[in-house]
């Protein structure tokens, strides 16, 4: 009998998760910022999709035509559910990738993306993957591919083979997949008291699984526990995609744009050194101990002459989606936490207050009076970007033609929220992607839907829901017990979304 799962876990749902960076939307300054000429996207694809929340959030909230799979049918069950609520262009299927990347009815692609999924494969789906990237990338596409990497890994991986081993070794038969990862965690604590050599060698294994034994169990399963599990460092990585045709652009994770935050002077000069861009990514990792990597691939990457870049860059529109007085003014990179200039980033956070979107060539001029040049604005913008506190905004238009299939998708995930804290996202049709919106505030958008005006009356209809279910409100560490204790949480709750959080989704056309 064929195993259909591939050596995948499959007895446990993978967690609702959004991830940006699928968003087609984000890559065009990141690439901009590399020198490379962006693609306009009208053809998308996601292999892997999980729940199907990236997709289908991607598709509600842009006029893209997205194509999609995921070899477990409860997940795509899942995922056509959501598309069929919203009424958006998913085409999503519950196929293995031989089975989708030899359709016939595909078209050729400006986008394909995959959020970790390279990790947990076996190098027979890694080259049908390729093959497809090759096959049905348009010249000028972009890869969006994100994996654990080496050197960030290294220490780990004996520990994720001993993890793997005592549930096959030492789990009783017929244990399910949770106890199996309970019951190895408790093993790798036995064995770090110890004291073993390896553990000395590797002082931070042992933090790792005390924090791992914090995290979700569906999550934990999806990254440790599958058959294959391959960290791959940017050099074999290059290695693989080389028969595609294809070229590193640029990282999507925002922060890595900005060498100050990241690399020592001697680090980035030792960097300027080397002439081919394939070895100075895989150095630049060993700099970082990176462990996680997102990056854009192009097949067929031209430049941009010195004016078509610079009017593209200033051309790009953002939001604030933090309000500015909760906006720190710190971020983390490879060498720890930064203090940003506040003389720089004030101005632009009190421009941007009003949630109105602006250009980059207009925050530049309205900057200009205060000394602020245009490569500072820039910067600062990554920066922000980096740290969630701006999005970037799709045209106007585009933002019409999706408002409706937005609305649908939003709706039905807020009454699915009613009972259950899952879906922690919405669809803008302003940014083209996912915001966070928890559980409490989806109830609270729900009880507007309903007519409920004031907050103290969105925390009642909130708390009809938890109480039908027999649930309870958590306040430091502890359940409140009395309806007036949780209405009066509710209540609280309320009032800071009324004050903080609601004009963000006005803005963002969600509320």
């Amino acid at each position: 009998m064929t195993d259909w799962t591939a050596g995948y876990v499959s007895e446990i749902g993978y967690t609702f998760g959004y991830y940006a960076e699928l968003n087609p939307l984000r890559l065009t300054l990141p690439l901009l910022c590399a020198g490379i000429v962006p693609p306009r996207v009208e053809t998308a694809c996601e292999l892997g999709y999980g729940q199907g929340m990236s997709v289908n959030i991607h598709a509600a909230a842009s006029t893209q035509r997205w194509w999609a799979t995921d070899f477990n049918p409860s997940q795509a069950g899942f995922a056509q559910e959501l598309a069929n609520a919203s009424g958006a262009s998913a085409r999503l299927f519950d196929e293995s990738f031989a089975e989708f990347c030899a359709r016939s009815d595909l078209p050729d692609f400006d986008f394909i993306g995959l959020h970790g999924i390279w990790s947990w494969i076996s190098d027979e789906n890694r080259a049908l993957i390729v093959d497809f990237v090759r096959r049905k990338l348009k010249v000028g596409g972009v890869l969006y591919i994100s994996y654990n990497t080496q050197p960030g890994w290294a220490a780990m991986v004996p520990m994720r083979e001993l993890l793997l081993a005592h549930g096959e070794a030492l789990a009783a038969k017929g244990l399910g997949i949770v106890s199996r990862i309970d019951a190895a965690l408790e093993f790798a604590e036995k064995l770090f008291a110890t004291l073993p050599a390896y553990m000395a060698a590797n002082p931070q294994v042992p933090e790792r699984i005390k924090k791992m034994k914090e995290q979700n169990r569906h999550y934990l399963a999806h990254e440790y526990f599958n058959r294959d599990w391959h960290p791959m460092s940017f050099a074999k990585m290059a290695e693989w995609l080389a028969p595609a045709k294809m070229s590193y652009a640029a990282s999507a994770h925002y922060l890595d744009h900005v060498d100050a935050i990241n690399l020592s002077e001697e680090q980035q000069n030792l960097l300027k050194e080397i002439p081919d861009p394939n070895f100075r990514q895989f150095v630049r990792d060993f700099m970082g101990n990176v462990q996680f990597r997102r990056d854009y691939w192009v097949k067929g990457a031209r430049s941009p002459n010195i004016f078509e870049r610079n009017d593209a860059l200033r051309a790009q529109r953002l939001i604030l989606i933090t309000p500015s007085e909760d906006v720190e003014f710190k971020v983390s990179g490879s060498r720890g936490e930064a203090t940003l200039n506040e003389s720089i980033y004030r101005p632009i956070l009190e421009l941007l207050a009003d949630f109105k979107p602006r250009s980059l060539r207009e925050i530049e001029q309205a900057l200009a009076p205060k000394g602020i040049v245009f490569a500072q604005v820039l910067q600062a913008m990554l920066i922000l970007l980096g740290k969630g506190n701006v999005a970037i905004v799709q045209d106007e238009q585009s933002a019409g033609r999706v408002k409706k299939t937005c609305d649908r998708l939003n709706l039905h995930l807020m009454h699915k929220s009613r009972a259950s804290n899952d879906y922690a996202y919405l669809a803008s049709p302003v940014t083209g992607g996912g915001v966070l919106v928890n559980r409490f505030e989806q109830l609270f958008l729900l009880a507007r839907e309903h007519g409920r005006k004031m907050p103290n009356e969105w925390a009642y209809y909130a708390w009809e829901h938890l109480q039908a279910l027999g649930q309870r409100l958590m306040k430091e560490g502890k359940a409140l017990e009395t309806t007036e204790e949780n209405l009066a949480e509710l209540t609280r709750q309320a009032k800071a979304f009324a004050d903080k959080k609601l004009p963000v989704l006005r803005a963002l056309q969600l509320a």
